[in-house]
């Protein structure tokens, strides 16, 4: 890690190989490391999920069978990690927008 990199914090969730294939995983890294060294990433490897806060981020890592979302928020001095689940409906639930929410603002109570 280069001492300007972000670091990056885990909130919840992980990115481990099972249940990510080596491969999606791999391109999980990739993308969190163009994160972290302040790249903007865009449609189709991120959606922005400005209903959750201010520079959040849905990742998209289509996996074999299993597509597989990271969601995220690019803060000055991190990547906060809210949320790792697999995606089954063209929607992000409800109840994981919630949730990405109040862990955002727990951590955000903490600076």
């Amino acid at each position: 890690m280069d001492a300007h990199d972000k670091l990056i914090v885990w909130l919840h969730g992980d990115v481990k190989t099972p249940p990510f294939s080596r491969e999606a995983r791999i391109e999980a890294g990739v993308l969190l490391r163009r994160l972290q060294r302040g790249k903007k990433l865009s449609l189709p490897q991120s959606r922005p999920m400005p209903v959750i806060g201010h520079n959040c981020h849905e990742l998209r890592i289509v996996d074999r069978q299993v597509t597989w979302r990271i969601v995220l928020s690019v803060q000055a001095d991190a990547i906060v990690m809210l949320d790792v689940f697999a995606k089954k409906t063209g929607q992000t639930p409800d109840h994981v927008v919630s949730t990405c929410k109040r862990r955002l603002r727990a951590y955000n109570a903490n600076d």
